[in-house]
């Protein structure tokens, strides 16, 4: 078994860090713009995409900062994804951090595919 790659994206968004983390941690917010469905049972969350699940687990939430995600069915002990809002301390610009795993070569599919979904986001906030 190979390892994967860790990979970051960092994605300019024009929204309120107190908005864009309802998005990133709850359920709801979640199933807007990351899965066709979220459920969440304490810190286990379900995803659902065309009907098929994978369940995370919840391992670090820092309100309006940042959750990180481990999947329960990962090999691979370090198979997390964590997005984080990071705020530039003088243009005050918002970004979102995507940090991720992915097979060698399928790194260049999984940031074409986080892309796609913030770019979802960005539209139901409204944000160019």
């Amino acid at each position: 078994m190979s390892d994967k790659i860790k990979f970051e994206l960092e994605i300019p968004i024009q929204a309120s860090p107190q908005l864009l983390y309802q998005y990133i941690s709850t359920p709801s917010g979640l199933s807007e713009w990351f899965a066709d469905n979220v459920n969440s049972r304490g810190e286990i969350f379900i995803f659902i995409w065309d009907g098929s699940e994978e369940q995370a687990k919840l391992i670090t939430k820092k309100n309006g900062e940042r959750v990180k995600f481990k999947w329960q069915d990962g090999e691979d002990d370090n198979s997390f994804f964590e997005i984080r809002i990071q705020v530039d301390g003088i243009t005050k610009d918002v970004s979102l951090i995507i940090t991720d795993f992915a097979d060698d070569d399928e790194v260049e599919e999984s940031k074409m595919l986080w892309s796609n979904q913030i770019s979802d986001l960005k539209q139901i906030l409204g944000s160019s």
